[in-house]
Parts: structure tokens; C-alpha cells; sequence
């Protein structure tokens, strides 16, 4: 497997050859260097930007298992419109989920964090901020900004989570510092729905239902109009596949919250 310890590992012996070959004597080009960084740099691009290859560090996506059951995930909110809508749908269907929400976003929406959890739903951490440059702080700013979020929750329900999603998706060595500090338990994905880009209905479901697996961690967002719009027809699709919706807690079988 490839991973950001054997990528340097690699890329080091090379470039040793390469400047023993220049100090033996060989005439080594400079192109042959320039590709080295340049592969370099695209290998640790993609490690960064691919969550479920566990590049930086390991980050659960799914669970392993032939049993059908899979877990529903809500990123960005709280929302004042749609996560109340949500809430209904969920209750109506008796479904559990995990909520990943930024902790600015609980500030005004006290009310409805505490709802999320009074109706058996998790609360995991998606940082304070969701900054557009997170994965270029450094490792103590990003702790402090995850940390914030953590306090911000413990505030209002004196819970402190432990499961913990990096904006975008994005690791990097800063973030698996961090994320090794504040002791939590990162969490991804198997099914992006992309349902912040995509917004025709019957697209997003399709979208999402073809890669229906056993284990999967299904990525939504509570902050999508189009999510809200095809909740009821997805979960109606995936127990009429035979699939038992579940926590993510219990189907990984670690604890939530600190």
C-alpha cells in the first residue's frame, strides 16, 4: 500500500542514486530530477486529496463486512431550514445518522444541535471553522480550530466528540499531528453523493443508489436542498435492498463521544 512513509522512502533512494550516479561520474540529465519532484509532488497531491487511501494516515471510509447494513452521514450543518426538514424525515423514518457539523455553524442553532441529539442522533467533529485553506494551517492551528468546535458542542450538549472528517476530504502530515493530539477517530467515506454539485433529484439518487455496498458510509450534506428532496426515496431504496440502516458507532464499535 502506498502511503506518504513509503512515498518518501522511495523517492529517497532514487534521488540517492540518481547524485551517486552524478558523483561516479554519469552524466545524469536534469530532466531526470525534475521528474522526480514532479512525480513526487502529483503522488502526494493525490494521497491528500483521496481520503480512502489512507496516504497521511488511516481514516476509516467503510466497515468490512458481507452483513447489509450502512450508515447515513450529514456534513456542514447545522442549517436553520434544512436540518429541521431533515430531523422530520429521519424521525418519520425512524433512521439514525451522524451529523459532522462545523462548529460556527451551531452558534444561533443551539436549539437545533440539541434536537440532533435528543432524537439518537451523533454529533461528530468537521472543525470550528471549514476554512476554505484548513489543510495549509499548520498542525497546532488546526488542532485549536477542531478543539474550538469540540468546546462549542460540549458548551451546549456536555458532549465532546470523537469522531472527527476534515473539510474536503483533504489529509496531510499537519492533520494526522493534529488528529493524533486531540485523540480523535477520523472518519470518511465509500459513497460521495456530491450532492452540493449536483442538484437534478433523480441524478443524485442514481448517483448514490449504484453504489449502494454492504458497510458503506454514505456522505450527505444537510445543507442541500436536493438531499432533503430524495432522503425519503433513498431510504425507502435501501430496505427494499434487504439493508438495515445503522450507527456508524455501532457498526465501527468505538465510542462517539469522549
Amino acid at each position: 500500500m502506498l502511503t506518504y512513509r513509503t512515498t518518501n522512502m522511495i523517492a529517497g533512494g532514487l534521488l540517492s542514486g540518481l547524485l551517486l550516479l552524478q558523483i561516479a561520474g554519469y552524466r545524469v540529465h536534469w530532466s531526470w530530477f525534475a521528474g522526480l519532484i514532479v512525480a513526487y509532488i502529483a503522488i502526494a497531491a493525490w494521497g491528500s486529496c483521496r481520503i480512502a487511501a489512507g496516504f497521511y494516515l488511516p481514516v476509516t471510509c467503510a466497515v468490512t463486512t458481507d452483513e447489509k447494513v450502512v450508515a447515513l452521514s450529514f456534513d456542514d450543518g447545522p442549517h436553520p431550514q434544512h436540518t429541521p426538514q431533515l430531523l422530520d424525515l429521519l424521525r418519520e423514518q425512524q433512521v439514525p445518522a451522524t451529523f459532522f457539523c462545523i462548529g460556527r455553524n451551531i452558534r444561533g442553532n443551539e436549539e437545533l444541535l440539541r434536537r440532533i441529539i435528543a432524537e439518537g442522533h451523533l454529533i461528530g467533529n468537521h472543525t470550528w471553522s471549514h476554512h476554505f485553506w484548513f489543510d495549509m494551517f499548520t498542525s497546532g492551528r488546526m488542532l485549536a480550530d477542531m478543539q474550538q468546535m469540540d468546546a462549542e458542542v460540549k458548551e451546549v450538549s456536555g458532549k465532546k466528540p470523537l469522531l472527527f472528517r476534515p473539510p474536503y476530504g483533504v489529509t496531510n502530515p499537519a492533520l494526522r499531528k493534529a488528529i493524533q493530539e486531540g485523540g480523535y477517530f477520523p472518519l470518511g467515506w465509500s459513497i460521495r453523493s456530491l450532492d452540493t454539485v449536483i442538484k437534478d433529484k433523480a441524478q443524485l439518487l442514481a448517483r448514490v443508489v449504484k453504489q449502494l455496498h454492504p458497510g458503506a458510509v454514505i456522505l450527505l450534506h444537510d445543507t442541500s436542498e436536493a438531499t432533503i428532496q430524495i432522503l425519503p426515496e433513498l431510504i425507502a431504496y435501501i430496505r427494499q435492498e434487504g439493508y438495515t440502516i445503522k450507527h456508524i458507532d455501532d457498526l465501527l464499535k468505538i465510542p462517539a463521544y469522549a
